[in-house]
């Protein structure tokens, strides 16, 4: 249980770190292209530096990081489909087997009810438990690779900056000359 609640609370927090890195450079981008003034820098979302081999090297950059995103948003799609099945699976099983225990109480001769009633319980706890069981594990290992995704969608948001960065101080050193 320790594991589950450390794994959600990890895919938490990346997600937020995430979420915070991907919408913090988007609100200064839309001021900067309006108010920028020649000597200021600009990072994200700036569309034209003035220099063609910036804006290549910036559109370049935003292609890998939307591919990467794209790739990763769909890592994250089958581990979650992959989950929902694997649950509904699950589920699906424990009811077959609540079903033929309860099948066999009402089976049972009268004076046997009480006892095949109290295994059909005991059955019924058992597939509800493993059913259980088998969705929180199915959910520990889509968070597990939700997290790895969040992670890697937030380090290629970072080496786009990276790369907007350079390429826009390469367009500022080039101008200056």
């Amino acid at each position: 249980m320790n594991k589950l609640l450390a794994t959600l609370i990890a895919g938490l927090f990346a997600t937020s770190v995430y979420a915070q890195t991907a919408t913090a450079p988007a609100t200064p981008a839309t001021t900067t292209d309006t108010t920028m003034s020649s000597g200021q820098s600009g990072t994200a979302g700036m569309t034209s530096t003035g220099d063609a081999k910036a804006d290549k090297k910036i559109n370049k950059a935003d292609e890998k990081e939307a591919k990467e995103v794209s790739k990763q948003d769909e890592k994250i799609g089958k581990a979650t489909s992959k989950a929902n099945e694997k649950k509904a699976k699950a589920q699906s099983k424990a009811e077959k087997k609540i079903a033929k225990a309860n099948e066999k109480v009402v089976k049972a001769d009268p004076e046997d009810k009480a006892k095949a009633s109290a295994k059909a319980e005991e059955k019924t706890a058992d597939a509800t438990y493993d059913a259980q069981k088998t969705m929180i594990k199915a959910d520990e290992k889509a968070q597990k690779k939700i997290v790895d995704a969040n992670a890697d969608k937030a380090k290629a948001h970072a080496k786009a900056n990276e790369k907007r960065a350079e390429a826009a101080a390469e367009a500022h050193k080039d101008a200056a000359k």
